[in-house]
C-alpha cells in the first residue's frame, strides 16, 4: 500500500554497547613512597634477583600515613642520597679552595673572597643536585619555600647580613686578614689586636694577650673602625718622658734621641723627635715620637725598650728623674704651741 512507513528495524540483543575511553585507561601507580626508591629498586632488582628479594624486603616494612607511605628502604636510601650529597660538596669545596691557593695572582683578600663564593656556589649546586636525586617536585614546595622565606626575613636577616657584610669588606679591602685594628672590651677598654680570621659571620680579632674578640661582620662595616694598617703598616707611638727643672734640657733631648734610636723595631726614617709638651707640677714633660712598622708585634715593648735605655742613659749623665715634691706650710695656733711644747717636755707653767 503506498503512503505506508517501512518498519525499523529492531536492534540485534547481540550488540555490545560502546564503552567509555576514559574506562580504558590503566590505574595510575601509587606515588606515596619516595620516587628515588621506587627507581632504584627497579634498576638494581632487574639485575640481580637476590640483592632484589633483599630490597623488597626493606620496602615491606613501611609506614602509611592516609597516601603517603615511607618504606625502611625509603628511609636509608634518603639518608645516603644525603650523606653522599654533603660528603661531595664538602670534598669540592676543599678541592676549590686548594686550587684557589695555588692561584698565584690572586692577593690574601682576594684569594679568600674566590673561596668563599666558590663554597656558596658549590653548596648551593649539592642542595639542587640532592633535590634532583630524590626526585622532589619543587613545585609541591611553594608553600613551604613562601615560609622559609619569611623566616629568613625576620629571623636570620642578621645571618644573612653579616653573610653580605663580610663579602663586602672582602671586596672592598678595608679590613683583611693580617690588618692591625683598635677594639674595645666590655668594659669600654680599648686595646688593640691582630685580624686572624674573617668568617660567614664573625671577624676573628687576637689581641697581645691572645684574647680573641670576635666581632659580627656587620659591626665592622656600619661602625667606625680604626685600622692601623688600612694604606700603611707604618704606625707613630708616644713615649712620655719627665725630667726635672733643674736639668739640662739639651742633653735631656738628646738622651732621648739616642734611647729611641737604640732599639731596633724603630725606624730610622722617618727619624725619631722630640716634643715638650707641657710644664708639669714637679717636671717638665716630653714626649717621644718614633715609628714603627710591625705594630702586631705589640707596641708597649718598644716603649719599655725606650724607657730602660733611657734610665741608665739618665743615670750615667746625672739627669734627674724627678718625683712628686710638696711643700706644706702650718699656721701657728695656741693648740700647737702647747702641743710642742708637750712633745718636747717644756709644759708651759700656770699663773
Amino acid at each position: 500500500m503506498q503512503g505506508e512507513t517501512p518498519p525499523t528495524p529492531t536492534p540485534s540483543p547481540d550488540t555490545t554497547p560502546v564503552e567509555q575511553a576514559w574506562s580504558l585507561a590503566e590505574n595510575a601507580p601509587d606515588q606515596g613512597g619516595v620516587a628515588a626508591a621506587e627507581g632504584f629498586k627497579e634498576a638494581v632488582g632487574s639485575q640481580n634477583e637476590t640483592v632484589g628479594s633483599v630490597l623488597d624486603g626493606l620496602d615491606a616494612v613501611a609506614l602509611s600515613m592516609g597516601d603517603m607511605r615511607i618504606s625502611l628502604l625509603d628511609v636509608l636510601l634518603v639518608a645516603a642520597i644525603v650523606a653522599g650529597v654533603l660528603f661531595f660538596a664538602w670534598f669540592i669545596s676543599k678541592l676549590a679552595r686548594r686550587g684557589v691557593r695555588r692561584f698565584t695572582k690572586l692577593d690574601d683578600t682576594q684569594q679568600l673572597l674566590a673561596e668563599k663564593i666558590l663554597t656558596i656556589v658549590v653548596w648551593a649546586a649539592a642542595f639542587f643536585l640532592g633535590i634532583d636525586l630524590l626526585g622532589i617536585d619543587l613545585t609541591a614546595l611553594a608553600v613551604f619555600s613562601g615560609a622559609f622565606g619569611l623566616a629568613i626575613g625576620f629571623g636570620l636577616q642578621k645571618t644573612f647580613g653579616n653573610l653580605i657584610a663580610g663579602i663586602i669588606l672582602l671586596m672592598d679591602k678595608s679590613i683583611k686578614p693580617g690588618d692591625v685594628i683598635a677594639v674595645a672590651d666590655m668594659a669600654g677598654n680599648e686595646t688593640f689586636g691582630q685580624i686572624r680570621k674573617i668568617g660567614v659571620r664573625a671577624v676573628s680579632v687576637t689581641t697581645r694577650d691572645q684574647r680573641e674578640y670576635l666581632i659580627p661582620n656587620e659591626n665592622l662595616m656600619i661602625n667606625q673602625v680604626e685600622n692601623w694598617s688600612y694604606s700603611s703598616k707604618n704606625v707613630r707611638m708616644q713615649v712620655p718622658v719627665g725630667v726635672s727643672y733643674e736639668a739640662d734640657m739639651n742633653l735631656a733631648e738628646k738622651l732621648m734621641l739616642e734611647a729611641a734610636g737604640s732599639c731596633d723595631r724603630i725606624l730610622k726614617a722617618p727619624p725619631p723627635t722630640v716634643w715638650m709638651s707641657e710644664y708639669g707640677d714637679n717636671s717638665v714633660n716630653f714626649t717621644i715620637h718614633c715609628w714603627i712598622q710591625d705594630p702586631e708585634d705589640g707596641v708597649g715593648n718598644v716603649r719599655s725598650a725606650v724607657l730602660k735605655k733611657l734610665w741608665w742613659l739618665f743615670k750615667e749623665h746625672g739627669v734627674e728623674i724627678p718625683f712628686p715634691q710638696r711643700d706644706i706650710h702650718i699656721r701657728s695656733s695656741d693648740q700647737l704651741d702647747r702641743w710642742f711644747a708637750a712633745r718636747n717636755g717644756e709644759l708651759p707653767t700656770k699663773d
